[in-house]
């Protein structure tokens, strides 16, 4: 069937298996250098085929269908994931694919000779499925792998394991499986069996990788006389040096321990140290850097065979030398409203101390190449290694500071209505941005509202200035309402305002008195801000009473303001509203008679029509 790789997430058990009803687990100690591997080579071309026994399936030169295998550098084949093999540093490197059959079980066998008795070991192999789970209607068969570990002679199980359902993923993933076992007295080898648990069918296809054997022992850690594990830092000026190094197996695996102290200079080559075979070892004076790891066996004999012992963790000893100072990444200048810090460079393996002095001083922080502070000033970073804490000779200064942001100050103004407005930053040698969009210094206005500019300096920083425009708005007159000789200014609207009739002398009050008839013009303003209106007027004055007694005083009925208009008439009725006198003269002025004759002294009334207006009221004629 036509079946897809997925990805799965790699498992990894913690488990040490001794017995046929253990699950998978690696082992939990250390363990030996690989005494087999199985990568199944690297090329373009597909194969070789297996040696004979090693598999009941198929071997085919390209796609693999049920029940076959392909030994390949690719894995394109129907609709299954396009993935590299596992083993790294490979090119091109292959691996074993498998096609499922319908039928469950084994479907690959290898002999591993050249073990030792009585020895536990830690087999591994990689597995992907190969299938993803977007194949067969996402109902894809899992996989499912049961390897076993019998002896030579095929009839003792002695470990086994499954790897549980692999399911369809939707990207490749390589995951590692582990069985630990033990041989049994005078057994030297092994046969590892690969048993397909799944069903057949659409997916349960797999791929596999990187088979290993590594003998398994105890967790084996080093430490020196100051209880120090894995690593010792020392600083050029104080080698040599000489460490004292403790073996601490943990019995987990083994009884009894044989020990082989191992040297290298490069981790990579190790040569036995002659005669160092006991738990602990004394180094010689060290003058470089070099390291040390031991190897175990439970028999002294298996010592010398690679395939029989383990290795403990590597203890390193560092030579370091002297660092150089660290090279300062730049002064800094920040603003006060941000964070900041001051920054060094440091090759790898050495971090920075910081001062608040290039010698002696105050260690403000330890271990970084970046220090966080708030403060203008000067600071001294001085090169440390990491692992040994060697210092430089000298440090290296970087500056740090912080501006102060430019100092703006809110303001409420008052615009008055139909009128404009500047407004301003009120701070020069900057960059300005206005809420309008604006970017000069001032901008003008003619509406009410809220106005803001951020202003930036030279130095980078801004701040915010708010302006809150207030519009006062104008008086608006409605009229002057004269009441004889007094008279009230009325406006429209409301407001703070104040009243004068020479536009000089104001006063809080709209009322004047005692004023003569005449042309006028009213002055109204908003009292602490805004420009005057100005509204003409006339103001008519009509006697409340006259006296035509002949002593020269108050002696007619004359208007007093009527001059102002060209168009006007006033007529005069008594009490029957009978018309005694009329006229159009500016200058006429009415002296009790009819008809040339005295009129008794009584109430008498009177229309004034000025235009399209009609005053109306009444006086007394007294004798």
């Amino acid at each position: 069937m036509r079946k897809i790789t997925p990805i799965l997430s790699i498992l990894f058990f913690c488990f040490i298996v001794f017995n046929i009803d253990a699950q998978l687990g690696f082992c939990s100690g250390n363990s030996g250098d690989p005494i087999f591997m199985e990568t199944f080579g690297a090329g373009t071309t597909n194969g070789p085929a297996l040696p004979s026994g090693a598999t009941s399936y198929t071997y085919v030169n390209g796609q693999p269908i049920d029940g076959s295998y392909t030994i390949s550098s690719t894995t394109t084949y129907f609709d299954w994931f396009d993935t590299n093999d596992h083993t790294p540093g490979d090119t091109e490197g292959k691996v074993f694919i498998v096609n499922a059959s319908f039928t469950a079980g084994e479907f690959f066998r290898r002999t591993i000779s050249g073990l030792c008795e009585n020895t536990s070991y830690e087999f591994s192999s990689w597995l992907m499925n190969l299938h993803p789970k977007s194949g067969c209607n996402g109902n894809g068969i899992p996989v499912n792998v049961k390897f076993q570990i019998w002896d030579n002679t095929d009839t003792n199980l002695l470990a086994t394991g499954d790897t549980g359902s692999i399911f369809d993923k939707t990207s490749p993933v390589w995951e590692q499986y582990a069985l630990v076992f033990q041989t049994l007295p005078g057994q030297t080898s092994v046969i590892l069996k690969m048993i397909n648990n799944g069903a057949g069918g659409c997916g349960n296809d797999l791929a596999i990788d990187d088979i290993v054997f590594k003998a398994c022992g105890d967790r084996i850690t080093l430490t020196d006389a100051a209880n120090n594990t894995n690593i010792l830092g020392v600083c050029q000026e104080n080698a040599p040096t000489t460490v004292e190094l403790t073996a601490n197996p943990d019995f987990s695996v083994y009884s009894t321990h044989a020990y082989q102290w191992q040297e290298s200079t490069d981790g990579v080559n190790w040569n036995d140290l002659v005669g160092e075979t006991s738990q602990t070892y004394t180094s010689p004076l060290i003058f470089g850097t070099t390291r040390y790891r031991v190897k175990v066996a439970e028999d002294p004999v298996n010592l010398s065979n690679s395939k029989c012992n383990t290795v403990s963790d590597v203890f390193q000893v560092i030579i370091e030398g002297k660092p150089v100072a660290p090279i300062s990444l730049g002064d800094v200048s920040r603003c006060v409203d941000t964070m900041g810090g001051v920054s060094v460079s440091t090759p790898d393996g050495i971090t920075a101390d910081w001062y608040d002095a290039p010698t002696g001083g105050n260690l403000l922080e330890a271990g970084t190449r970046f220090y966080s502070t708030a403060i203008s000033g000067t600071y001294y970073a001085e090169a440390v290694t990491e692992i040994a804490g060697c210092f430089s000779d000298s440090r290296t200064a970087v500056s740090i500071v912080f501006n102060d942001l430019p100092v703006l100050k809110d303001e409420n103004l008052i615009l008055c209505q139909g009128e404009t407005l500047v407004l301003s930053a009120d701070f020069l040698n900057a960059t300005y941005f206005w809420s309008t969009a604006a970017n000069t210094r001032e901008i003008t206005v003619d509406k009410p509202g809220t106005y803001t500019v951020r202003v930036t300096d030279l130095n980078g920083c801004s701040a915010t200035k708010t302006i809150e425009v207030i519009q006062i708005d104008k008086p608006i007159v409605d009229s002057v309402v004269s009441n004889h000789r007094d008279l009230t200014i009325v406006t429209q609207n409301m407001g703070d305002f104040v009243y004068s009739l020479n536009g000089f002398n104001y006063q809080d009050s709209p009322n004047f008195e005692n004023l003569e008839g005449g042309t006028y013009t009213a002055f109204v303003k908003e009292k602490n801000y805004c420009g005057a209106v100005q509204f003409p007027f006339v103001h008519l004055v009509l006697p409340r009473f006259f006296t035509p007694n002949g002593d020269g005083f108050n002696d007619s009925f004359k208007l007093e303001g009527i001059q102002a208009f060209e168009d006007f008439e006033i007529s005069i009725f008594d009490r029957t509203s009978r018309l005694i006198a009329q006229s159009t003269s500016k200058d006429y002025s009415w002296d009790g008679t009819y008809n040339n004759k005295p009129l008794p002294a009584s109430d008498y009334w009177y229309t004034v029509k000025i235009g399209n207006n009609l005053f109306k009221g009444h006086f007394a004629l007294k004798r």
